[in-house]
């Protein structure tokens, strides 16, 4: 007995005791049968073991009514993409798609433009955020209305109707994208992003990357922003001006310039009807 348990330790005769266990577990188990059809060839095969209705006791719905089998279908490749990646396509599109948002269109310029007016009104939080995200994406709904309509028609619908590819149909509906952004963007950002690049730029669209005009638009769009910040609150800094000094001829130090002014710059900006000026005016630089 003592050689035993010198030749065989207890752990070691646990391992081989669980060893077989598994092993005979393996053994008894049922197979897995895996059937592959091809495309157009229906099969009877049913993954259902029972017919819909045939519980008759509560019992009976604790039991499987699914078999132990896995059919895959393989159907022919007819070189476009099938109902499931263009759902998975699809959804990955509506996840990137507040990205593209801000950086492929007027949506940042426009948000900028419309936070400096707040600021400029010192109004806090008068409209909301929520309210100015609304508007600016409303806004850069109607300004980007030409450019979505010449990817739909570019792009989308002859894609649908199988006379372009879908490479085809990616290149004509960045196309249209690519001549708003560069027609937005100055042409140093450009050259500076291509010299970082360093790659040769002819002066034309074709030959700039979309790697290199993004971030050029991007850079453009900051600097037309914050210009226009700057024209909408040389107006306010007056007021602000005039209301300071009068405080201080009056003695009147200890009082707050802001808590003066702020009624006469809500005054000013409703009498110059100053939303549809700034609104209007920031339009009309996307049309040029």
């Amino acid at each position: 007995m003592n050689v035993i348990k010198k030749f065989f330790p207890t752990k070691r005769i646990m391992k081989i005791i669980c060893l077989l266990i598994t092993v005979g577990i393996l053994c008894i188990s049922q197979s897995l049968s895996v059937y592959a059809t091809s495309e157009g060839v229906e099969t009877d095969d049913r993954t259902a073991v029972h017919e819909p209705g045939w519980a008759e006791e509560p019992s009976d719905l604790m039991e499987p009514n699914i078999s132990d089998d896995l059919t895959i279908q393989i159907s022919g490749d007819n070189g476009s993409l099938n109902s499931s990646l263009r759902i998975l396509i699809t959804l990955t599109l509506i996840a990137i798609a507040p990205t593209l948002i801000i950086c492929l269109t007027s949506f940042t310029r426009t948000i900028i433009v419309l936070h400096f007016t707040r600021s400029a009104l010192n109004t806090q939080t008068a409209p909301p955020n929520q309210v100015l995200i609304g508007l600016a994406l409303f806004l850069t709904f109607f300004i980007m209305t030409p450019t979505i309509t010449k990817v739909y028609t570019e792009a989308y619908v002859p894609f649908q109707n199988g006379e372009i590819t879908q490479e085809e149909a990616l290149e004509a509906g960045l196309e249209p994208i690519r001549e708003f952004m560069y027609g937005e963007t100055q042409v140093k950002d450009v050259q500076m992003f291509m010299e970082i690049a360093r790659l040769d730029w002819d002066g034309e669209l074709e030959s700039i990357p979309t790697s290199v005009l993004i971030p050029s638009f991007m850079v453009s769009e900051l600097r037309t922003a914050f210009f226009i910040g700057f024209i909408i609150y040389i107006p306010f800094i007056v007021i602000d001006m005039v209301v300071a000094s009068a405080l201080m001829s009056m003695g009147m130090m200890m009082l707050p310039p802001t808590t003066v002014s702020l009624p006469f710059k809500i005054l000013l900006f409703v009498l110059a009807d100053g939303w549809s000026l700034v609104i209007g005016s920031l339009v009309k630089t996307f049309y040029h």
